[in-house]
């Protein structure tokens, strides 16, 4: 019954999966595709470095093809292995008790080799890229394997999950140079901080549930203290992407992008009421907005 339940309560949620053969639906929500924020949250560091690297022409169209589908493939991968560690968790949650292998819709062996899938053909894409960024590619398996983990030992997941989420960053300049610089460095640290604080923003939707199970989370950390760190979390992410601009050759538009985003940063802390849910659910995606300013600044700098 707690499975028809959720099934029922998911289509109504996102009705355009009822289009899909029924069979297929629950891997749809294992992989998040019915969530694209995920993807893009994922994407658009790797988008900040293509199209840095490739500066001052243009990022190549079949390398941003080949990480979109990347992007798109290991973020499902990342939700199918982080539902089959924590399905008891998730089955105790509010937010995540229809997941299809916490409400039983799937099997694990049936997540398994969901999993098994993405990973396969996420592979032969990074195979197509040079030998030092596919050296960077596994690297970040590492990252991907110890995140779930995180919530049980750590109140830090989220700082974790900026390792994990923004290795892009790395290793779109490593498929355009070959190597990494300190322009690509910063970059990552731009996005590890970005995420430390649109993650733990997203974590005070699931901060009494997280309390009660014993799960771990910069939101049970800081708690009613969450928005003054959240001005040092942002505030080091611009001062990194203002290192970028000083050590690269961009325009006064990458300036703007960047102001642009320190006043989203401002206005997301202001208005941001930790104890409703779905205005912290507002806020998190409100973030794709950042990762199309600062993509947006890099390309056109460039032609202003």
């Amino acid at each position: 019954m707690n499975s028809i339940n959720s099934k029922a309560n998911r289509l109504s949620q996102n009705p355009w999966v009822a289009f899909l053969p029924e069979q297929f639906q629950p891997y749809a929500y294992l992989g998040r595709f019915d969530k694209p924020i995920g993807v893009w949250l994922l994407l658009a560091p790797c988008l900040w470095s293509i199209t840095l690297a490739s500066y001052p022409g243009l990022p190549d169209g079949e390398i941003l093809l080949l990480f979109f589908m990347g992007a798109f493939l290991m973020r499902a991968a990342g939700c199918a292995y982080n539902d089959l560690l924590d399905k008891t968790y998730d089955a105790q949650v509010q937010r995540t008790y229809t997941r299809p292998i916490a409400s039983g819709q799937l099997l694990e062996r049936q997540g398994m080799l969901f999993l098994a899938f993405l990973l396969s053909v996420s592979l032969l894409i990074l195979v197509q890229f040079n030998f030092f960024s596919i050296a960077l590619g596994f690297t970040a398996l590492v990252f991907v394997m110890l995140y779930p983990l995180m919530k049980r030992i750590t109140y830090w997941p989220q700082a974790f999950l900026g390792l994990t989420f923004n290795w892009g960053a790395l290793l779109g300049w490593a498929v355009i140079r070959e190597e990494l610089s300190w322009v690509s460095i910063l970059l990552y640290l731009a996005g590890i901080f970005w995420t430390l604080g649109y993650d733990t923003i997203y974590a005070h939707q699931d901060k009494e549930d997280d309390l009660r199970i014993g799960v771990k989370s910069s939101a049970l950390k800081l708690g009613k203290d969450t928005p003054q760190f959240l001005w040092v979390f942002y505030g080091f992410s611009i001062l990194c992407f203002l290192g970028v601009g000083i050590l690269s050759p961009l325009g006064a538009l990458y300036y703007v992008a960047v102001l642009a985003c320190s006043i989203h940063f401002a206005w997301q802390i202001y208005t941001l009421d930790m104890q409703d849910p779905e205005d912290c659910l507002n806020k998190f995606k409100s973030n794709k907005w950042v990762g199309f300013m600062m993509f947006g600044g890099i390309l056109f700098s460039q032609f202003i």
